[in-house]
């Protein structure tokens, strides 16, 4: 029994001895151990304002009606419909704030925008009073938006969001005939600020803390205006009346870059 506990004594020994040459060959602990650093995560909270520029288009129409004293002036007296559809440059600026809340980004954006957007048609009849063109004109020259933004952060500094809200613009809507044969002529116009809605979606990506770069595109409309042209020149033709009822919606792509506050 005694060599036994002799034996495992001196092993015991052993092992402490084993154990105190390895810690002695770790090397010394001068200070705690430090975590990595990580690149903090983007926030998309704050205020934001910057600049855009973009192409507009639409296929709007004049549908052309006329009173029945017009048609009965003769067959095919008013075209039915002209295109009137606005291509052009747009530009011009945003502010807005947003807020996150995880991956969630919820804001409210308003804009202003310069429109270069002006198009007119006409229509001949040669068989009516010796001639009768219709003309259809229609023209855009700003467009402004006060819209919601929902967005889902795709990744760290990317952000894809639908927009929608209220739209605001002065489309100016003309329609005018002149009847070669009695010298006759109408002409009407409307020039007026009218509101309606705008949708859309975009994709906006961090390329610093503070500078930001998206596309976007928007559908507006501005809803639907008619303009009666009345007879100001020429032998006078009772009951006689030009009408047309105007389309005034449209689309934008634009790009555009915030700063962030």
């Amino acid at each position: 029994m005694q060599k036994f506990l002799v034996g495992g004594a001196a092993a015991l020994v052993g092992l402490m001895t084993v154990g105190a040459a390895s810690a002695a060959d770790l090397p010394a602990r001068k200070g705690p151990i430090m975590a990595p650093a990580y690149a903090p995560i983007y926030s998309w909270t704050g205020f934001y304002a910057g600049l855009n520029a973009g192409y507009a288009f639409s296929n709007n129409k004049a549908v052309t009606t006329g009173t029945p004293g017009f048609v009965a002036l003769g067959p095919a007296s008013v075209p039915g419909s002209l295109g009137v559809g606005k291509n052009g440059f747009i530009g011009g600026g945003q502010i807005g704030y947003n807020q996150q809340y995880g991956l969630i980004v919820a804001g409210l954006e308003t804009d202003f925008q310069y429109v270069d957007g002006k198009r007119s048609r006409d229509f001949t009849n040669p068989v009516t009073l010796g001639g009768l063109t219709t003309r259809a004109g229609s023209e855009l020259n700003y467009l402004g938006t006060l819209r919601a933004r929902l967005g889902y952060a795709a990744s760290d500094r990317l952000l894809i969001y639908v927009t929608g809200g209220l739209a605001y613009g002065n489309p100016q809507n003309s329609g005018s005939v002149v009847a070669v044969g009695p010298g006759a002529r109408w002409a009407g116009s409307s020039d007026k600020i009218r509101f309606g809605y705008t949708v859309g979606a975009g994709a906006e990506y961090a390329l610093t803390n503070n500078w930001t770069a998206k596309l976007e595109y928007l559908y507006y409309d501005l809803g639907k205006q008619t303009v009666t042209a009345t007879q100001f020149a020429g032998a006078p033709i009772a009951g006689v009346a030009y009408q047309a009822r105007y389309e005034n919606s449209g689309s934008l792509v634009r790009a555009g870059v915030n700063y962030k506050f």
